[in-house]
């Protein structure tokens, strides 16, 4: 009974402690803001794209995100289509630089609010009748070091409005290795 009693007794503030820390986790006191998201973040990008009237298409690829931490970003990209319907794969259109065959040129706009949520658009820049746009909602985790993307809006390029799409991507902050 005794040795029940002082697992019981050493039990308690642990528990304490760890319902506390989530507590004040979700109490809306995050200090998330356009500067915390600063800096290269390395995405992996994974989904569809539903043109109407059309297959799916699958893309999948990776990404070079630069964050300015003041709400604008520059972005490089390769990503792959794969039609679901036949067909091989290629890489989706593009500006691809003569060396990495990343696509180049791409920039937008971003928002954190205070619970370290967000949004972000990327306009690619004009291939043929235009660029494509792309805007995500995210979520900021591990202090900005991680970020979770899902797009809720995909507009291809030429196309007069957003087509139905479920694409996410998950990024990482790069850092650069000191000499010291």
């Amino acid at each position: 009974m005794k040795i029940w009693q002082m697992r019981s007794f050493l039990a308690a503030p642990v528990l304490a402690l760890a319902l506390g820390g989530a507590a004040r986790a979700h109490d809306g006191d995050a200090a998330c803001s356009k500067a915390l998201l600063h800096g290269d973040y390395a995405f992996t990008i994974t989904g569809q794209i539903f043109p109407p009237g059309k297959p799916a298409i699958t893309r999948q690829g990776v990404a070079m995100t630069h964050f300015n931490g003041d709400g604008t970003l520059t972005q490089t990209d390769f990503v792959m289509q794969y039609p679901d319907m036949g067909g091989g794969s290629s890489p989706v259109p593009g500006e691809p630089d003569g060396v990495t065959q990343f696509n180049t040129g791409e920039q937008g706009s971003y928002q954190v609010f205070a619970n370290c949520t967000g949004e972000m658009e990327i306009d690619f820049p004009p291939v043929g009748a235009g660029g494509a746009v792309i805007k995500a909602r995210f979520v900021l985790s591990r202090d900005g070091e991680a970020i979770h993307t899902v797009v809720y809006s995909a507009q291809p390029p030429g196309a007069p409005g957003p087509v139905p799409a479920m694409i996410t991507s998950e990024g990482h902050r790069l850092f650069q290795r000191s000499n010291g």
